[in-house]
């Protein structure tokens, strides 16, 4: 088999590769590297690559496989992690100058879980700075490129996670998601991105403990996959009071779902976001090629409240306490996203953010008593089509004018207020031929019964070319008419010596 069949392979059929011998860990890995080589440059989806200690350690994998002794489910697959999470050894730049030397000292828990699994952390993927927006592109590595078309982009903030999949370099990916960080890029770049419940992944890392808005999640290219990984790095930790423990198997077995059985609601613009007509239209396609199969598909009112105020406001307090100290002291060191975003929330009160929570905890509600008629709702993930990567944001959409740059991701924020998981599956491509992205929301803590649905209508819309999942052209990738790498003003440093504390940037995203 070839390089660029073995790097295409689902991470479920080369880990039955692993255990069947037909493939080993450190052929998978050569072929990766290989593929890596040859096509990150054009799309520059990742940043730190740790070759060094990845091959030594598939070498191990090989020979625990061949011993019949694998590590663990995982044993000897090359993954990636977004860079907004520590990683044990191997820089962490969250895209941001003050740490373009900082080296962890401990793994975020979701990674330790990935890599005691087996898992071998190959790469880091690029970030906005400080995952800040829903375009991959920082000071320290540079923009990351759509792989259908690099000169676009590839969203954010798990924008270099969603490229990687794509275009083969790595089989699973890790993101994080506040307002829409696994989902939006997941839908631009034609993967799977999943917002799970506030208590599914521990996320010890916000700099606020009790405010759900941000949750981390795996990506993948397909549903059998992301569940592959879901079921290693789910799970409890006590420096995350919104976590719970589980049953470690919570994920092994999902509830059986026909399609003919689904009640399925949708929404072009989930309560009045500002939606492209042309996505609108490709919503309501996918819509009527459900509609025959599925026992119920009909409109709902997704206007829950005041939902983008409220997300204003936990967001900005997020951002004030993961931030706003580091900025008063060194303002030069960060962007223009950034200071906006602190800006906003010392402009707040203690009755702004008393009017939030008790906001948020109305839309729950309304979410809750809505989807007690329906088993999901579908809608647009990303508002337009891919646009020019040297643009920060739409600053309008459909004839609205967008007041805040990160304002064109109301589609997908306002399903992070409304409390539930939600998911976000490739359906096709929309009509500028990029991939289109369906989101799915499920309903509060439901998520095996969410994911169970998501790989149900998958195996409908795989069964259709038009809405299918869609591949880029790998051998006929071209770069960026504008490099990639035209924006850093303050490179990676590499040098151990130059390290810093692993602790000196947290992470709102």
């Amino acid at each position: 088999m070839g390089n660029s069949a073995l790097v295409s392979l689902s991470a479920s059929a080369v880990l039955d590769g692993f255990a069947k011998g037909s493939v080993t860990p450190s052929d998978y890995l050569d072929a990766c590297l290989d593929h890596i080589s040859q096509n990150n440059p054009k799309i520059n989806a990742l940043t730190a690559i740790d070759a060094e200690h990845a091959v030594p350690e598939a070498a191990l994998a090989t020979r625990r496989w061949q011993a019949g002794t694998p590590k663990g489910p995982l044993d000897g697959l090359p993954i990636g992690v977004k860079d907004l999470q520590d990683t044990k050894g191997l820089l962490t730049t969250h895209g941001n100058i003050l740490n373009r030397a900082n080296i962890p000292d401990q793994d975020l828990p979701m990674v330790a879980r990935l890599r005691n699994a087996g898992a071998i952390i190959l790469a880091k993927t690029n970030v906005p700075e400080l995952g800040a927006g829903g375009n991959s592109r920082n000071p320290v590595w540079g923009a990351t490129g759509n792989p259908f078309n690099p000169n676009l982009i590839a969203g954010g903030s798990s924008g270099g996670s969603a490229a990687a999949l794509a275009a083969n370099l790595l089989p699973l990916c890790t993101g994080s998601d506040t307002g829409g960080s696994l989902r939006l890029p997941a839908a631009l770049c034609g993967v799977v991105g999943y917002r799970p419940s506030v208590d599914v992944v521990a996320h010890p890392t916000r700099p606020l403990g009790w405010s759900g808005i941000s949750v981390l999640g795996p990506m993948a290219r397909n549903m059998d996959d992301l569940i592959l990984m879901l079921r290693v790095c789910h799970g409890f930790d006590a420096n995350d009071p919104l976590s719970s423990p589980a049953d470690p198997a919570r994920f092994d077995t999902l509830p059986a779902i026909e399609l003919e059985d689904l009640r399925v609601g949708y929404s072009e613009d989930f309560g009045g976001a500002p939606v492209d007509q042309d996505i609108r239209a490709c919503l309501r396609d996918r819509v009527e090629t459900l509609r025959p199969y599925v026992k119920e598909c009909q409109a709902v009112d997704l206007n829950l409240g005041q939902m983008d105020r409220t997300f204003d406001i936990l967001r900005a307090e997020s951002f004030v306490a993961a931030f706003g100290k580091a900025l008063s002291e060194t303002p030069e060191s960060f962007g223009d996203h950034i200071a906006r975003n602190v800006a906003l929330g010392m402009e707040m009160t203690l009755a702004d953010r008393a009017w939030a929570h008790k906001e948020q905890t109305i839309i729950l509600r309304r979410f809750n008593a809505l989807m007690h008629d329906f088993d999901v709702i579908i809608l647009p993930t990303s508002p337009v089509s891919p646009f020019p990567w040297t643009q920060s944001h739409p600053s309008r959409i459909d004839a609205q004018e967008m007041d805040i740059y990160y304002r064109w991701l109301a589609l997908t924020y306002r399903g992070s207020m409304a409390g539930g998981p939600s998911i976000t599956l490739p359906c096709g491509r929309d009509s500028n031929n990029m991939p289109f992205g369906l989101q799915m929301l499920g309903a509060t803590r439901a998520d095996e019964r969410l994911l169970a649905a998501a790989k149900t209508i998958e195996a409908h819309f795989a069964q259709n070319p038009l809405t299918a999942r869609p591949q880029p052209d790998l051998k006929n990738i071209v770069k960026s008419t504008v490099d990639l790498r035209s924006i850093v003003t303050h490179p990676p440093i590499f040098n151990s010596a130059a390290r810093v504390a692993s602790s000196s940037m947290p992470t709102a995203v």
